[in-house]
């Protein structure tokens, strides 16, 4: 695979998941997009047991997709066979798929489970909901969202130029909690005035993937970043400011 092919596939897989991100937000918000957590094919088609279980799969399907391939042993039997230089863009494609999938075939469920009738409190919740969006997006340009998502690996394929080693830091966000992004994520999920069944489970199956990933990205972290990173989980909170250091 010639190295355009590969820059060429990695702008591609870039904008794939930004998109599919994009979506995300309309997805969890109802908002304009054709189908979200609420909205979609009609209920009567699918029983509730039957659209939670439908639903249920989905979800692990993504968290199965984003944790195995995010472990040191997949990269290193996939970099066997795939090109180093878009492993990470090979990662955030297939994130990309398995987001489509959900988007496409998610069953809305949407019963009210909670429903605030105060105007000031809803406007506050949405806010708080917008803020974990930002959040979310800030974090990665904090640690370095090209290399994240596979923009650093390809330049730096075409220039033919070696990539240099990740270095432990914490700047702004990451001072407060070890895992800001998955913070951003749980309040964007989880605040909102009118909780139906749908988007419940969608956040509880988020939030039960969330503390799993953290356990397994932890060990990883670890195990690259050695006794920085372990002196940190001593001093800084897992998700809230405070909460969950490791003694």
């Amino acid at each position: 695979m010639g190295r355009l092919i590969r820059f060429i596939f990695g702008l591609f897989a870039y904008v794939f998941f930004f998109s599919s991100f994009l979506y995300l937000i309309g997805f969890v918000a109802n908002v304009f997009v054709p189908r979200s957590i609420d909205s979609g094919p009609a209920t009567s088609a699918s029983p509730a047991a039957l659209a939670a279980t439908i639903n249920l799969a989905l979800l692990l399907l993504f968290g199965l997709q984003h944790s195995v391939m995010a472990r040191p042993g997949f990269k290193a039997a996939l970099t066997r066979l795939w090109p180093a230089a878009i492993e990470r863009s090979l990662y955030v494609a297939m994130t990309s798929v398995a987001l489509s999938l959900l988007y496409v075939f998610w069953r809305p469920l949407p019963a009210a489970v909670w429903s605030v009738d105060s105007e000031s409190l809803g406007v506050l919740l949405h806010v708080v909901s917008a803020l974990g969006w930002a959040i979310v997006l800030i974090s990665t340009f904090l640690i370095n969202h090209f290399e994240l998502f596979g923009l650093r690996q390809i330049w730096a394929d075409m220039r033919r130029a070696d990539i240099p080693e990740t270095s432990f830091r914490n700047p702004l966000f990451y001072k407060l909690v070890r895992h800001p992004i998955y913070t951003g994520f749980l309040l964007a999920f989880w605040a909102t005035p009118d909780m139906s069944q749908g988007r419940l489970l969608f956040a509880m199956g988020m939030t039960v993937y969330i503390l799993i990933g953290i356990r397994y990205e932890e060990k990883d972290l670890i195990e690259s970043l050695g006794a920085d990173y372990s002196e940190y989980r001593q001093r800084v909170g897992m998700l809230v400011p405070g909460v969950g250091k490791k003694r």
